[in-house]
């Protein structure tokens, strides 16, 4: 069972980060069109568009749905993790 909640964690923590990044990066645009930055928007976008649907920018500038977004993959690994326990054990 270790094995498998290392992994979910593994998996989770790159994406977080990959996200972390992204956002930060959205404040350089030019840094924002380089490969990086295009490898980075099409793994994280498809995850951050439904969040970006459903929460509006606060006083039309500042986007809070990413942090919305990361708190809900917390959420989620955590649910698998404990699922996985579940059934494993």
């Amino acid at each position: 069972m270790a094995d498998i909640a290392s992994f979910i964690y593994l998996i989770e923590s790159i994406y977080f980060y990959m996200i972390l990044i992204y956002v930060l990066m959205s404040w350089l645009p030019s840094v924002r069109e380089s490969f990086v930055g295009e490898f980075l928007g099409k793994a994280v976008e498809p995850y951050l568009k439904p969040f970006r649907r459903l929460i509006p920018p606060i006083g039309g500038m500042l986007d809070i749905s990413p942090i919305v977004a990361l708190i809900a993959l917390k959420f989620v690994a955590s649910g698998l993790v404990a699922v996985f326990d579940f059934f494993i054990d």
